[in-house]
């Protein structure tokens, strides 16, 4: 159903820049009453940007906002909800140690006596009563939020939001922690509050919802606005291509590297830990690169942390070249020859304050002592020769590695590991942040790695370096494997397919 109401919220050429990045470049959106437009892209296509502008985070660099036809401008949040816009965290934005009633009006309690100095309790909970049944939340106002649900706060949320009379609702992956049951419940209340004329911008990587909620869809892709879908347009299908339209046949400088065939590096084998919605089992060869994609919140990340001893596994078994870990922590990982490069390197890669040499030297630091004694002249050897080898550009062994660019920052992460020579590399997000050239070179440094034996778990949110570098492609769906490509069946279509649709689709094992 289209909406032929007149346009409530309209936003022409909408730009917005950072620092090395154009997030946003000249966006425009119509939204009407009672309609439901879903926006949908990639990680990075500017979704969140674009919600933030509409939210009063970000201000934009150039374009137009309108409300009702009349040029606004956010300069905070509360300019936003002024105007009848709420916009609804994907983290929900909730004080656990209160009641419904008192989330639902923080900060606008009704009041009462002399100059309004107390808080009208009775009237908050009568109004908090008539919101929760609006939205279906059959709870007391009285119940303190920490006792509800995740999909149940998910409506406390929604409940706020109606508590300011918004007119537009703004929904940013609001189903991505409930339950079937839950998610299902939501989407129901939503095309509600569209029948009551309520305007909604929905935001989701799950692409069976927005067939089921959208009147149209806007497809970002890179910051630009590339397509508006509606009616019979609006399949999965054609979202996917639209979606991922660009070319990526992109020079990686990607090197041969013989894959063994014995003994598996890693292997992994009915893994269970609190974000996996199944047991996990996979492998990793030597000398293999292993791509591991999939959506923000699919469990990449947690995978990469039970692997390596941070957070603990429930059951299943790593091996490491045939040799099986127990009760496994950081410790016994980097012994049994696992090494893992973080996604955060600034807080949990590197050592900021301290030095180049001291950082690249950091993880030898104990083989290198002599009877608890440091042996500053091996520390030394042993940074000057990695960063030799990995070509870091710095003043000097002892310039503070916070000064370094990012991409070289990237390399100390890498450098510190491969010299405790490791036979698993775990690299999260290895070239987030770094410019293009620091790319080519953490390529090359992974493609020589791989070449010398090291099996390589690459896990990266970027389509075109998942592609570009891996030898086989697992991909992951909310908390399991929801498929495995290898050679000709590696391409972003089919990795957005198993990364976004509910249904295992693996085209290899």
């Amino acid at each position: 159903m289209v909406s032929t109401a007149p346009c409530l919220l309209e936003l022409k050429g909408l730009s917005k820049s950072f620092p090395g990045v154009q997030a946003l470049s000249d966006v425009g959106i119509e939204l009407k009453e009672s309609e439901i437009v879903a926006i949908v892209g990639e990680n990075g296509a500017g979704k969140s940007t674009l919600l933030k502008i509409l939210g009063g985070v970000h201000a934009p660099d150039a374009g137009e906002i309108k409300i009702d036809g009349e040029a606004q401008t956010f300069q905070r949040v509360r300019d936003s909800m002024d105007l009848g816009i709420s916009l609804i965290h994907q983290e929900l934005n909730l004080a656990e140690n209160l009641s419904i009633a008192e989330n639902i009006f923080l900060g606008k309690q009704p009041s009462r006596g002399l100059g309004g100095l107390f808080t009208n309790r009775r009237v908050m909970i009568e109004r908090s009563a008539e919101l929760l049944a609006k939205v279906g939340l059959e709870e007391s106002p009285r119940t303190l939020v920490k006792n509800l649900s995740v999909g149940q706060q998910q409506l406390v949320e929604i409940a706020k939001a109606l508590s300011t009379s918004a007119r537009i609702l703004i929904f940013d992956e609001p189903t991505s922690s409930l339950s079937l049951k839950e998610a299902t419940r939501l989407l129901r209340l939503i095309l509600q509050l569209r029948e009551q004329g309520t305007a909604i911008l929905y935001v989701t990587h799950r692409l069976s919802e927005v067939t089921q909620l959208a009147d149209r869809v806007i497809v970002l892709r890179d910051g630009v606005h590339v397509d508006t879908l509606s009616g019979e347009e609006i399949n999965e299908d054609r979202m996917i291509s639209r979606m991922v339209g660009r070319d990526i046949q992109q020079f990686f400088g990607k090197q041969d590297h013989s894959i063994g065939h014995g003994e598996p590096a890693l292997k992994v084998q009915d893994l269970d830990f609190a974000a996996a919605t199944e047991p996990i089992s996979f492998s990793v060869r030597p000398g293999e690169i292993v791509g591991f994609a999939g959506l923000v919140g699919a469990g990449r990340t947690e995978l990469a942390r039970v692997l390596f001893g941070i957070d603990r596994a429930r059951g299943g078994t790593l091996e490491v070249d045939g040799k099986q870990l127990r009760s496994i922590d950081p410790w016994k990982a980097i012994r049994a020859g696992l090494a893992l490069a973080p996604e955060d390197r600034k807080s949990h890669g590197l050592v900021l304050p301290m030095s180049l040499g001291r950082n690249l030297s950091l993880a030898a630091a104990q083989r290198l002592s002599y009877w608890g004694w440091r042996n500053g002249k091996g520390e030394r050897d042993l940074a000057e020769k990695q960063a030799n080898e990995l070509s870091i550009r710095s003043t000097g062994l002892a310039s503070p590695v916070n000064q370094l660019s990012g991409g070289n920052q990237q390399k100390v992460v890498l450098g510190k590991w491969l010299a405790m020579r490791p036979r698993v590399l775990i690299l999260d997000e290895p070239t987030r942040g770094v410019d293009v050239g620091a790319k080519s070179e953490i390529y090359r440094l992974i493609f020589e790695l791989a070449s010398r034996g090291h099996g390589i778990m690459l896990i990266s949110s970027e389509m075109e370096e998942i592609i570009g570098v891996s030898d086989r492609v697992v991909v992951m769906h909310e908390g399991r494997i929801s498929g495995t490509l290898v050679g000709d069946e590696i391409t972003e279509e089919a990795i957005m397919a198993l990364a976004i649709r509910s249904t295992s689709q693996s085209a290899s094992e």
